[in-house]
């Protein structure tokens, strides 16, 4: 599409941008005094702030009325590329064969199981239709079976502040519903486990600073949950707490976690024995604990940057580090990730060369190693459900952004390989796009290296410095992003837009390392390879100088955030989801939800050298008079992660001290939280009112 061919509309913009109130406010920081006339603003319950977020809410419906008709055009062909009645593959558990339905005209699935793989008489366990009825914010947390499949526990969040509320449904022995009970409040949504007799629910509870921090345990045949019992509290503000089963259902499994170290206790799930810990905590180091017939294993960094993989004797003294043996050993740049245990082999899951794999080890030495071949363009690959112990086959799921997730199983001795399903797509002729992967060199402190960058776009689409693009990122967590299949983003790519990810440092694409040179003190890094990337797009041909967007969210509304305010002239326009982007003053405060947890991350900016280096890369404290590009921000007005003052305060700075006629739009979803719409006619039309802003704006 060429410049001349961009949606416009004969309206013109709205004259009268909100204003927000300023109240006088001093920041005491190490890098000294500091004026936030915002501040007040995280008082999300000031009735003031609320009007504010409203007006931003109105002045955005202003800004995308003249675009109606064109995020009307893409919603519908989104919807027309989606089979709205659809089935998933069954997959047998137990006696059970479980499915997921979607029916055209409903917003969630249902789930449902039969007793035969061609059953035409299932039972409904779950309509999620009806759970979200009266409710603009629905997600389905936990849904877990007993072990004799007579009982599931269920959790759902009405509000999208991650705080579940728990259920336990029984089920009689034909299969049917025949009632609901426990409701149990403020459950974090960490998993449960259940005990082999199906008498007891392990479940976790959050804090006042909502940290999953305890761990209890619920008497079935009860409806009260006065009596249940605390079986573990984590104390340190560090650690997030999780409850669940090995895969062997065997064993339920607490893990406590920080950033950066890790502890793991184990019980059998018939509680004759209690909760023991496998390896007590050390600083730096991380292991994950699974159960395979008559040893565990553990998936470990002790002395190994990308990990390695143990086993240990189920009767041995698992405390002993001589009790483990060296099962797959440490390979720099191959970052195991973790590993499912079925009876007769194991399967390692590990990121190589910016690529997601899998492999099969077997218990029988006789048999090699085998890896699952996907060939080398851009792709995702991860197992699929595949609950049944017993097994010679595993199913597992592929895509890239050039095919929709495509479901196989595979013989594991055999490699002999069955395509089940791919994800139908009405009035789409997937030959039509092209993928391919090149990399950026980046450097801007000195130290070279080069930035995995996956594209995609039309084939009609000529690479020739005149398309516009759009450029997404997140780089952090250690997070590594697969290239994704989108229905939504092919509305960009038949309008001539090319799509492309940066695997920048911070993220985990190409090992621990790669993580570890992109955070705390080095976290400029980060931003440095998405301004390469950009730049390599730029000239190498892909994009217009002037045409390129970027987006992101959360932690990646931080990365373009910082890439904007760095680098304004480079960019023609932003999204910025739920951006992470008042990042000092929030990581000064320990009162704030999860900030504790967030430092082995960024930093704590109470002291130097954090001070300096985050104060110089915060999108909100570096925001000053300039020609910003044209910026689409969204928040959640329940967000436990990143609080909705932060894009808020960041749009109020941005609008008093920008200098340029470039639009400048904010929504905040009053009813949803970190995760936007949830409903998947909403969560398409919000995506439509994303690309409807691309398309205006390059």
């Amino acid at each position: 599409m060429s410049k001349s061919d961009k949606p416009h509309s004969n309206a013109a913009e709205p004259t009268a941008p909100p204003v927000a109130p300023t109240r006088p406010h001093t920041w005491d920081r190490p890098t000294g005094t500091v004026d936030d006339p915002y501040a007040w603003m995280r008082d999300v319950d000031d009735p003031e702030f609320l009007q504010y977020l409203q007006a931003e809410n109105d002045y955005s419906d202003q800004h995308f009325a003249p675009q109606a008709d064109l995020i009307e055009t893409i919603f519908g062909e989104v919807k027309s590329r989606v089979q709205e009645t659809d089935m998933s593959t069954p997959v047998r558990n137990g006696p059970w064969w479980y499915v997921s339905r979607t029916e055209e005209g409903l917003s969630y699935p249902l789930h449902q199981r039969g007793p035969s793989l061609d059953s035409a008489d299932r039972f409904v366990l779950l309509d999620e239709n009806i759970e979200a009825e009266g409710h603009e914010y629905f997600d389905l947390g936990a849904l877990d079976a007993s072990h004799d499949h007579t009982m599931f526990a269920w959790s759902i969040d009405t509000s999208g502040d991650e705080r579940y509320t728990l259920r336990v449904r029984r089920f009689d022995e034909d299969g049917a519903a025949s009632s609901t009970e426990d409701l149990i409040e403020g459950i974090a949504n960490a998993g449960t486990g259940w005990s082999s007799d199906g008498q007891w629910l392990f479940y976790v509870r959050a804090d006042d600073q909502e940290r999953p921090s305890q761990v209890w345990r619920h008497r079935v045949d009860t409806s009260s949950t006065e009596d249940d019992e605390l079986i573990f509290e984590e104390l340190d503000e560090r650690f997030f707490v999780a409850i669940g089963e090995t895969r062997s259902n065997e064993w339920i499994v607490i893990h406590t976690a920080s950033k950066t170290s890790s502890e793991v206790r184990l019980a059998p799930s018939d509680l004759s024995q209690p909760f023991t810990v496998v390896q007590p905590r050390r600083d730096d180091v991380e292991y994950q604990v699974d159960h395979w017939g008559d040893r565990f294993v553990m998936t470990t960094n002790d002395g190994a940057v990308d990990f390695r993989v143990l086993t240990a004797p189920v009767d041995s003294d698992w405390s002993d580090e001589n009790a483990w043996f060296e099962l797959i050993p440490h390979v720099p740049g191959r970052r195991i990730t973790g590993t499912e245990p079925f009876a007769a082999f194991l399967v390692v899951h590990e990121w190589a060369e910016a690529q997601p794999r899998v492999r099969i080890l077997f218990r029988d030495d006789a048999l090699p190693e085998r890896s699952i071949d996907l060939g080398s363009d851009p792709h995702d690959v991860d197992l699929s459900s595949n609950p049944e112990w017993e097994s010679d086959t595993i199913r597992f799921v592929t895509s890239s952004m050039v095919t929709p997730p495509t479901l196989f199983e595979e013989h594991v001795e055999t490699g002999e390989r069955v395509q089940l399903r791919q994800m139908p797509t009405p009035n789409v002729d997937l030959t039509k796009y092209t993928t391919s992967r090149r990399w950026a060199p980046s450097g801007a402190d000195g130290e070279q290296v080069l930035v995995p960058l996956d594209i995609v776009h039309h084939v009609d689409t000529p690479l020739d410095g005149t398309a516009a693009a759009v450029l997404y990122g997140y780089g952090s967590y250690e997070t590594s992003l697969p290239p994704w299949f989108s229905v939504a983003r092919l509305s960009l790519l038949d309008r001539g837009l090319v799509f492309a990810i940066a695997h920048t440092r911070g993220g985990g694409e190409l090992g621990r390392q790669w993580y570890l040179d992109g955070k705390l003190l080095t976290k400029q890094r980060t931003f440095d390879d998405m301004i390469a990337c950009s730049e390599h797009l730029i000239a190498e041909g892909v994009v217009a100088p002037d045409r390129l967007a970027i987006r992101g969210g959360s932690a990646g509304g931080l990365l373009v955030g910082a890439c904007m305010t760095q680098r304004p002239d480079l960019y023609a326009s932003v999204i910025a989801e739920v951006p992470f982007v008042d990042i000092v003053s929030t990581m000064s405060d320990p009162t704030l939800p999860l900030t504790v947890t967030e430092w082995e991350e960024w930093g704590d900016p109470r002291s130097e050298p954090f001070a300096s280096v985050m104060g110089r890369y915060s999108p909100y404290d570096n925001t000053v008079a300039a020609d910003y590009p044209a910026l689409y921000v969204t928040a959640g007005l329940n967000d436990p992660r990143v609080s909705v003052h932060e894009p808020a305060k960041w749009v109020a700075r941005l609008r008093s001290v920008g200098t340029g006629t470039k639009p400048l739009v904010m929504r905040t979803e009053m009813g949803a939280g970190h995760g936007g719409p949830t409903g998947r006619y909403d969560a398409w039309r919000d995506e439509a009112r994303n690309l409807a802003f691309i398309l205006t704006t390059t």
